[in-house]
């Protein structure tokens, strides 16, 4: 036993009532010296142990009150019951779920010694022995809500003998309509039975009709809100508002008062099963008045009332929690209900628990963005980011993902960061490095999302974030951190010139090495994460030969071609991380010995339009190098580009396409072809004659497809400015803007004006003026690149020539005036 236990049980003799989460907390309550304690509950206790139960009954003989749930106690027997029964004579509420057996010997046991026991709960048990419960005749309230395997005849026969019973919960279990109608007839006390989610009752259409008077019957497919209000005298009392109305009665009828608090357990408890098991066929049933019930139930005084009501409502709203989806209505019926503010009321209690579960349904109902919208307007993000400070690691780890899901709306980004949500996420992911993967998890898509915003990105980095996602990445193993980790480094790396964090996170020890062995990983979401971040971060100089020092190009050639059935997004991001690497001629060439080719055609085939966009600007890049150039068209890869250059729905990956084409055929592969392809490939039959008439004539259509024969008639008869701005905009393809080539690239395409081949020229001119347009992002870095390298002689040489074709002059006198207009911006 710790020492802080230890000085704890020492304080605690005159304590009363406990109240504990964890058979941890259990294991550490047998310590304790208080004879006097009169009411033990314990949540989650899946793992406590019959020799613990035993312990703490022996210890406090003054027991009025034991309750374990909702988790299923699988180590309690019997025998633990028998001990309760014989070492607590004065209890009087005795609730336990999810045991194996209870057997008649422990049951009799209780009827024995027990004679104040009028509370008797057993839930979702697997046995129960019928016969021996009707022998406790002191019972007033029983469950058996979820057990299986009943005699449901023997229950009829032996149960309704039960002198004092008042109130029977038979949810969730198969009860024929017989024995129901056996124990309305033959009880004497019975008044109120409650069958949620009883399927044989449901289906039985007469039974559901039936009007039983003098007993209440709570069921689906009642009013239980109508039938609870039947209990009171007062009949005026609004049916939605019964339970508040009850709490706020003056005068008290005690008799009443245990059948109400009865209820309200039974059915948090009951709805909260529900909900947990998402049958089919009750959106009605959750849009008429569960959602209702759960929030009339969270204003209950009992405090596991609440918290399971709680739990109930995060848990009703979701109908694939894997891909985290939420029924829409239900999220709404909430909101509509006044729900959202009494979460937030809820989640700022002093008690832990009902902290976790408020902020947990807090979470889930912020999937709906509207629901989203009314938790920020009523405060919730301030509410939640002081949740995720908390030193309770299930607290800490519900308000992280309230934050993931509201993170999500770009609207509440910067309120997240302003309530200083960032700080609090990033902590957590120091707090919790050991043993919390799920609040890592939380934290860590949290800043995934968050870092997405230019703003908060900053933000991110500057209180450390980049450290503990790098972190992250490196050391955690579970799957679920690793692929938020990635995401979140490439949200960081993803605003390029806008913010330095691009080169921060490359800078970082470890975090290229780990991301380039997150490639390598079994589960496809890390892998599209990490490829995704690599690729973003490809775009720094730095990074991109630094990724390639850490085996980056042999990790993504490899995920390339283990990709062919992966998703697209996955096939997106392996094919973009190989055009950013391969903007660096050594990777490029690296790219090529390794086997980089092959898959990248194989994904140029896709059906998909942004992977077309980044197989093409892979395959470009390699292009450009004469031995990836001979490789490509030995992989069998001049049909996929012309197939791309002609067929592609993206204009930019047509251009790239057919700009990797232009490369091919300009000449400089013939001469490679001569020599042969390196030593470490073998070569290929190919004709590359044949590939080249293909290549060029697929060019030209390409070109002509952006050649407006109007706006080429008005141009070439007139040199005034808004001729040549008509065939701009005609031809220009808006991405292309994007696009940063280097001096070798511009300077390809000046030596491509002077090619013998007009369909090269007009290529050429046509590519130069897409890298030149005013605004584009790189337009100023290629107009100074054109600058120097002498482009303004040749483009006038291409734009007067006679024999070359009526494109590329256009388009030549047009690089020159986007040369012009450059000239006269401050820097050139």
């Amino acid at each position: 036993m710790l020492p802080q236990q230890l000085s704890l049980a020492s304080r605690c003799a005159n304590l009363q009532t406990l109240r504990f989460r964890g058979a941890e907390s259990a294991d550490a309550i047998i310590n304790l010296q208080a004879r006097g304690l009169r009411e033990i509950s314990g949540d989650y206790c899946r793992k406590i142990t019959d020799a613990t139960l035993s312990v703490i009954a022996a210890r406090h003989e003054a027991l009025e009150s034991l309750q374990f749930g909702p988790d299923f106690c699988e180590r309690i027997s019997s025998d633990a019951i028998k001990a309760i029964a014989i070492c607590c004579p004065k209890l009087q509420k005795l609730r336990l779920s999810g045991i194996r057996e209870v057997d008649g010997d422990a049951i009799n046991a209780l009827a024995q010694h027990c004679r104040n026991l009028t509370d008797i709960g057993f839930i979702d048990c697997l046995n129960v022995d019928e016969m021996a419960l009707g022998n406790v005749v002191s019972v007033r309230f029983l469950s058996v809500a979820g057990t299986t395997n009943m005699k449901w005849g023997l229950v009829s026969q032996h149960w309704s003998k039960l002198p004092n019973l008042i109130g029977l919960d038979v949810s969730r279990t198969d009860i024929i309509p017989n024995a129901v109608s056996r124990l309305f007839s033959s009880s004497q006390s019975l008044k109120v039975l409650c069958a949620l989610n009883c399927p044989t009752l449901e289906e039985d259409a007469s039974f559901a009709s039936n009007n039983y008077k003098n007993i209440l019957l709570l069921a689906l497919f009642s009013d239980i809100f109508k039938g609870v209000t039947s209990l009171f005298v007062d009949n005026t009392m609004k049916e939605r508002d019964v339970l508040l109305d009850w709490r706020k009665l003056n005068k008290k009828d005690n008799n009443l008062d245990e059948i109400m608090t009865w209820l309200e357990w039974i059915l948090s408890h009951s709805l909260l099963r529900i909900a947990e098991s998402n049958p089919q066929g009750l959106d009605d049933f959750w849009l008429s008045q569960g959602a209702a019930l759960l929030l009339s139930l969270m204003q209950s005084s009992q405090e596991d009332v609440q918290e399971r009501a709680a739990t109930g409502l995060a848990t009703f709203v979701v109908i694939d929690d894997e891909n985290a989806s939420i029924h829409g209505g239900r999220a709404e019926a909430v909101m509509r209900d006044g729900g959202i503010r009494l979460l937030l009321n809820l989640a700022k209690s002093w008690r832990e628990g009902l902290q976790s579960e408020a902020a947990k349904a807090i979470a889930n109902l912020s999937v709906n963005t509207n629901v989203a919208k009314a938790v920020a307007e009523e405060g919730g993000i301030n509410i939640l980011a002081n949740l995720a400070r908390s030193m309770n690691r299930l607290v800490a780890e519900e308000a992280a993902g309230g934050l993931w899901n509201l993170s999500v709306g770009e609207e509440h980004k910067g309120a997240i960061a302003e309530a200083g949500g960032v700080k609090a996420l990033v902590d957590l992911i120091f707090k919790w490095s050991i043993g919390g993967d799920g609040v890592l998890e939380r934290a860590a898509g949290a800043l995934a999302n968050l870092a997405a915003d230019d703003k908060c990105s900053m933000e991110v980095a500057v209180v450390g974030g980049v450290h503990a996602l790098v972190m992250l990445a490196r050391n955690c193993k579970c799957e679920g951190v690793q692929e938020q980790a990635a995401r979140a480094l490439a949200n960081l790396a993803a605003h390029g010139d806008s913010n330095s964090n691009n080169s921060a996170v490359g800078q970082e020890a470890g975090a290229l090495e780990a991301l380039v062995q997150l490639t390598g990983s079994p589960h496809e979401g890390v892998r599209q994460e990490a490829a995704g971040a690599l690729w973003n971060l490809s775009f720094d100089d730095r990074n991109r030969e630094a990724i390639a020092a850490a085996g980056g190009v042999e990790a993504l050639v490899a995920l390339a071609h283990s990709c062919s059935n992966a998703s697209p997004g996955l096939q997106e991001r392996a094919a973009g991380a190989l055009w950013g690497l391969s903007v660096s001629e050594a990777n490029s060439i690296a790219i090529g010995r390794e086997g980089g080719v092959a898959p990248l055609i194989a994904l140029a085939r896709s059906d998909t339009v942004d992977i077309h966009e980044t197989a093409a600007g892979a395959l470009w890049n390699l292009a450009f190098n004469p031995g990836n150039a001979l490789r490509i068209v030995e992989e069998g890869g001049v049909p996929a580009l012309v197939h791309l250059c002609s067929s592609s729905v993206s204009k930019m990956a047509r251009f790239m396409a057919a700009l990797a084409l232009a490369y091919m055929f300009d000449g400089r592969m013939d001469e490679f072809a001569l020599i042969g392809t390196s030593s470490e490939s073998t070569s290929k039959s190919v004709s590359l004659d044949g590939a080249r008439r293909m290549a060029l004539k697929h060019i030209e259509a390409f070109v002509l497809k952006f050649s407006d024969p109007q706006a080429f008639s008005a141009a070439a008869a007139s040199s005034a400015p808004a001729a040549l701005t008509q065939v701009t905009e005609s031809a220009r393809i808006q991405e292309a803007g994007h696009l940063r080539c280097s001096g070798a690239e511009i300077g390809r395409f000046i030596v491509m004006l002077r090619n013998p081949s007009s369909i090269l020229k007009a290529c050429a001119a046509f590519a130069l003026l897409q890298f030149t347009i005013p605004g584009g992002r790189h337009a100023l870095h290629h107009a100074t690149l054109l600058q120097t390298a002498g482009a303004p002689r040749v483009l006038r040489a291409a734009a007067a020539a006679a024999t070359a074709p009526l494109e590329a002059k256009i388009f030549a006198r047009i690089v020159l005036r986007n040369l012009e207009h450059h000239q006269i911006e401050p820097g050139i």
